[in-house]
């Protein structure tokens, strides 16, 4: 049973991995596509396609800041109690999951 494993190197981290288990490429696939997609790496690729001009990279990344500190108060707001965190919907057990029944 041979262990091999995936290796893509990014800029920002050091080394991205994903292990192969018995041969199951297809499925290591799928885990470095999410990896990768959490990284915001299609995002960057998405972006760069095109050549951006400076006044809407600044719109841009103005936008950005102002969604992380939106994201970042209504955080803290929820560990205050200020308000309610958002409801995960949570099959009862034994109980298909909301949409497969």
């Amino acid at each position: 049973m041979p262990l091999t494993y995936l290796l893509i190197n990014l800029e920002r981290s050091s080394a991205l991995k994903v292990f192969v288990r018995d041969n199951n490429v297809d499925q290591a696939l799928r885990v470095l596509k999410k990896k990768l997609q959490r990284e915001g790496l299609f995002r960057e690729i998405k972006r760069r396609r095109a050549y951006e001009k400076p006044s809407e990279r600044r719109a841009r990344e103005k936008g950005e800041a102002i969604r992380r500190g939106r994201k970042a108060a209504r955080k803290l707001a929820e560990r205050e109690g200020l308000i309610a965190k958002p409801r995960v919907a949570r099959p009862a057990f034994g109980r298909p999951a909301f949409g497969q029944r």
